[in-house]
């Protein structure tokens, strides 16, 4: 799986979570790759739900959201989100727009949990430096951040 999110606004992501840590590429790259991950998960999830409804759309509501959340006020970019949500899913379903905008919204949600606690890990290692594997280290910790 190649990763289709840019690097630049998840690291925008973790800036804004990083206070006056600095943030490596290795770092961002994880993260985008982890977000990637999980909107591919979260898509085929959303798929299910469609097949079951009886459509070949992917609409807001499939992926929980309801209503249409402001894409302007979005890091992440919807063009590659969309690739993200195409990855594990069969090629005859189509993505609405508010689907991918909803897709951004839960994944941006996500990336700010995630990068909030990297950027507690990098300072409870008493590093200047969010890296990789605070990222990384979040998932070994996961349920302890819940």
């Amino acid at each position: 799986m190649s990763v289709e999110l840019p690097f630049a606004p998840v690291d925008e992501i973790i800036r804004r979570n990083a206070g006056d840590l600095r943030v490596s590429a290795e770092a961002a790259e994880e993260l985008a790759r982890r977000i990637q991950h999980r909107g591919a998960s979260i898509a085929t999830g959303a798929a299910e739900q469609a097949t079951a409804d009886g459509r070949k759309t992917l609409m807001a509501a499939d992926f929980g959201v309801n209503g249409t959340p402001d894409k302007d006020a979005l890091e992440l970019p919807i063009a590659p989100v969309d690739r993200i949500a195409r990855l594990d899913i069969d090629d005859t379903y189509r993505v609405a727009m508010d689907a991918r905008v909803a897709l951004a919204t839960i994944l941006e949600a996500y990336a700010d949990s995630v990068a909030a606690a990297a950027a507690t890990l990098a300072r409870h290692a008493e590093r200047r430096t969010i890296k990789a594997e605070d990222v990384e280290m979040y998932y070994e910790l996961e349920q302890y951040f819940e």
